[in-house]
């Protein structure tokens, strides 16, 4: 080899050593082994990696941990002593602290522990944590999850000393692209015994979480235990902490962090991994109604109305001037005094009125609550015997909280929240409820029910002796039998669960509150129950179209004879139904009971049921993606009215697509209330030894178990989405290659990225894809086997409006293989005949003229 071939190939060499110098990321920081500027430290799954940056709009170098680019900075070092070229050194120093030195051999940044080996070393975990280490022993000295930036990770905890105030916080930057420590900041503040999480603007407060409930902040709206992983309380030494998890299931969507940016506000961002970016899912403020107490003492801010502060009933501006111009701070002031503050101050009973509360129900509860381990009850009397307490609330983890001074920073949600009941003087609550009004209707409805009693009676008379059939005489009895069984209308046996107010309730009502149709006025409208007008059959009988003398077009769901529906049912859905009106519920207009005919009248419904479009090829093209999307969250609006917002707490037990009826607009009315349970007082779950419904859309707690509550109706609805989305029934969906259940058919497709197999061709358009696809993954979560991973369907509305932006992974759907299903059916026919739908309404059988 000649000299020139000499000369070259020690250049080469002398290039490749400095190529793979630069190239070459090491796993491990010791006093030997640094890290200078062009190089890296990486974790074990390549997701985090520690180095030097430059920001944005910088020349500043600074030692940062980012996950997967740099544009996702997590955490940094030297925030307040950037350095100015690319000399900078990670290293371990003689007293075994990790630190960052400039080209000078400057210590511009350490990890500060004063008790240290001279053996340490330095290492990244999976998890983003970056520790400082004995190399012989393994305790950590130092860790970086113990001093974040402005970045909670998975894992990383809050906290606060009860006895110190030391604090593990969040701090802002300074600017999008400057990392010095800004003016916001983020911790956990405890005060009598209720923990809130706070954002300060230097020294003043900012924006709060509402109190810390064991599983979420009560004053974040969208906040689930069942959607956000959060953990935590107190440890046991001293420390109150608050953590979250991500299941590793979610992949890419896995990685979740809280950021608090420059601008003061908390964002809640993942990991796109297509578009190599974080995603904003939700942030702290979303309105001005998120800025701390921006309306005031004793006002609510609310970010639907214009403008945004109100006074609470019973209070008026303290400064209308200002109040007038949006100036809101100066808060309200009472109209009225309280009864106990003129008693006090003159020394003499004024009069016997007492004072009471005004309800505020959705809202994120007032500042400084006090904390008492008493039930609700207690919870009033106690504020109400205490001339200072304003206000209080009860929430069941907390337990009671009062309030004594100013009213602060509440918040009205349209879901979620607590109900906050604000002390009122008698005069306010007189006109509030409108007392004496209700003194009028009750005396005229009174003197008015005598009047129609009396006319009822005669009425009676008259019948009876012109008509054979007796008709009054079998409403009567009818009655009586009613009002025995209402006693223990649930599942044909007594119920120790429903409240005895329910049960009181529910024994006041009479057939006679409802419009009472006679057996001949029926037939009339039916013309005699003509074969043309018949559109339906079910297992309780056939469902026949009715047009009254006056036009309106009436549905008559006629009970057979030989229905396993009796009167029991029969009395059930009258009352269940004729307590609730929801544009998605199906209206009642009366019910025919003359001897052995029992019939009910409902709003005839154009379309008939669900079922005849989504599984019918030519008509499941009628209903597009947009279509089906309305209907599906109207079903859901509907079975949230049931279970929450209606005078009673309802679980329906038969939902599916027969039970769902479609208007002129294609609207869905949930239908047939005959299986329906009332829960009363705070009963959440009942059992049964008589299982009613229908095979395919059964929860398998309830379907095994007997065990049935609002998370049996939230497994019928996933169901019902699944079938609307996929055009196919469930219980006649059957994969010949895996014995998979249409359920157990989509969540194969789901798991394996396949989800295009699962949805309708008839309603896919990219442009809908995401939608689609999120509307299935709501149905998955929906029928998951263990009825506590199901969300309620206030969760699932916020799902399905987007205002849950993330959505956890669905773990496997109840009844996955076919064979699972077919072995209950192959029970005996006794036990068949107790768990088939005796209330199985399906118009699906349609029939010309």
């Amino acid at each position: 080899m000649g000299s020139s071939s000499c000369v070259k190939f020690f250049f080469v060499f002398i290039l490749c050593c400095h190529v793979l110098d630069v190239g070459t990321a090491i796993d491990t920081i010791t006093s030997s082994q640094s890290i200078k500027d062009t190089e890296t430290l990486t974790s074990t799954d390549g997701n985090f990696t520690l180095g030097f940056f430059t920001p944005q709009n910088s020349t500043n170098r600074y030692v940062g941990i980012w996950w997967k680019s740099q544009s996702t900075v997590i955490w940094v070092a030297n925030r307040n002593q950037p350095l100015n070229d690319s000399s900078g050194i990670v290293t371990i120093s003689e007293d075994g602290n990790l630190v960052v030195l400039n080209g000078h051999k400057q210590v511009i940044w350490s990890t500060n522990v004063s008790k240290t080996s001279f053996n340490t070393s330095s290492q990244f975990s999976d998890s983003g944590k970056l520790v400082l280490a004995e190399t012989t022993t393994g305790n950590i000295l130092w860790d970086s999850f113990q001093q974040p930036s402005n970045t909670l990770l998975p894992g990383m905890k809050l906290s606060i000393n009860k006895s110190t105030g030391k604090k593990v916080e969040l701090t802002s930057w300074e600017s999008p692209y400057n990392p010095s420590v800004g003016s916001f900041s983020s911790s956990l503040v405890q005060r009598k015994n209720i923990v809130e999480l706070f954002i300060f603007n230097g020294t003043q407060l900012y924006w709060r979480s509402g109190p810390w409930n064991g599983g979420i902040f009560t004053g974040i709206a969208y906040m689930s235990t069942y959607l956000n992983g959060f953990k935590g309380g107190d440890d046991g030494e001293g420390n109150i902490n608050i953590y979250y998890t991500v299941s590793s299931e979610l992949g890419p969507l896995g990685f979740l962090i809280y950021m608090l940016n420059s601008q003061g506000r908390l964002e809640e961002k993942w990991w796109d991994d297509e578009k190599q970016e974080m995603g904003l899912m939700w942030a702290s403020r979303k309105s001005d109604c998120d800025i701390y107490a921006i309306c005031g003492s004793f006002a609510i801010c609310n970010a639907q109305s214009s403008p945004i502060c109100s006074c609470l009933k019973g209070f008026e501006p303290r400064n209308k001037e200002e109040w007038n111009r949006q100036h809101w701070t100066s808060g309200c002031v009472r109209n009225t005094g309280l009864l106990c503050e003129r008693v006090k101050d003159q020394n003499t009973s004024i009069d016997t009125n007492e004072d009471g509360f005004l309800e505020l129900q959705m809202v994120k509860v007032p500042d400084f609550p006090e904390r008492s381990p008493v039930d609700p009850d207690k919870c009033r009397s106690q504020c109400l015997e205490n001339c200072s307490c304003v206000a209080y609330s009860h929430e069941e983890m907390i337990g009671c909280m009062s309030w004594t001074g100013n009213l602060l920073d509440i918040q009205q949600f349209s879901s979620n929240g607590l109900d906050l009941y604000v002390r009122g003087a008698y005069t306010e609550l007189e006109h509030d409820e409108g007392t004496n009004t209700t003194i009028i209707i009750i005396i005229t409805v009174t003197i008015g029910t005598v009047f129609i009693v009396i006319c009822a009676c005669a009425y009676v008379m008259w019948r009876t002796s012109n008509h054979p059939a007796k008709i009054w005489h079998s409403i009567k009895s009818g009655r009586k039998r009613g009002n025995k069984y209402l006693a223990r209308f649930n599942n044909g046996v007594p119920s120790e669960h429903t409240s005895n107010k329910v049960i009181e309730e529910l024994s006041q009502v009479k057939l006679q509150e409802l419009l009472l149709f006679d057996f001949e006025r029926v037939v009339a409208a039916t013309n005699n129950f003509h074969l043309s007008n018949k559109l339906g059959q079910g297992g309780f009988g056939p469902v026949y179209k009715g047009k009254l003398p006056d036009g309106q077009e009436i549905a008559v769901k006629r009970l057979s004879r030989a229905s396993g529906q009796g009167l029991e049912e029969f009395m059930n859905e009258v009352v269940v139904i004729s307590k609730l009106q929801h544009r998605n519920l199906v209206k009642l207009f009366g019910c025919c009971a003359e001897g052995d005919e029992k019939m009910l009248i409902y709003e005839y419904m154009l379309n008939k049921s669900l079922d005849v479009f989504i599984f019918d090829p030519s008509k499941s093209k009628l209903l597009d993606w947009r279509k089906r999307c309305g209907i599906i969250e109207g079903i859901g609006r509907g079975l949230l009215y049931l279970h929450r917002d209606s005078r009673l707490k309802i679980i329906h037990r038969d939902l599916k697509a027969s039970n769902v009826l479609l208007d002129e607009a294609l609207n869905p009315k949930i239908s047939d209330f005959g299986m329906a349970r009332i829960f009363g007082g705070t009963e959440d779950q009942a059992n049964t030894n008589r299982v009613v419904g229908t095979y395919g859309y059964m929860s398998p707690e309830y379907a095994m178990q007997g065990l049935f509550s609002e998370k049996s109706d939230v497994f019928s609805f996933g169901v019902l989405v699944i079938e609307i989305v996929s055009g196919r029934r469930n219980s006649r969906f059957y994969d010949d290659d895996n014995a998979l259940s249409l359920l157990g058919f989509a969540w194969i497709q789901w798991r394996e990225g396949n989800i295009l197999s699962v949805i309708d061709p008839e309603i896919y358009d990219v442009t809908h894809h995401k939608d689609i696809l999120r509307c299935i993954h709501i149905g998955l979560l929906c029928v998951q086997e263990r009825a506590v991973d199901r969300p309620t369907m206030a969760a699932v509305i916020s799902m399905l409006n987007s205002e849950v932006a993330f959505l956890p992974p669905p773990d496997q759907p109840a009844f996955v293989q076919s064979q699972n299903m077919l072995n209950l059916v192959s029970v005996s026919s006794e036990e068949r005949q107790k768990l088939c739908s005796i209330n199985g309404i399906s118009i699906t059988d349609i029939r010309g003229r």
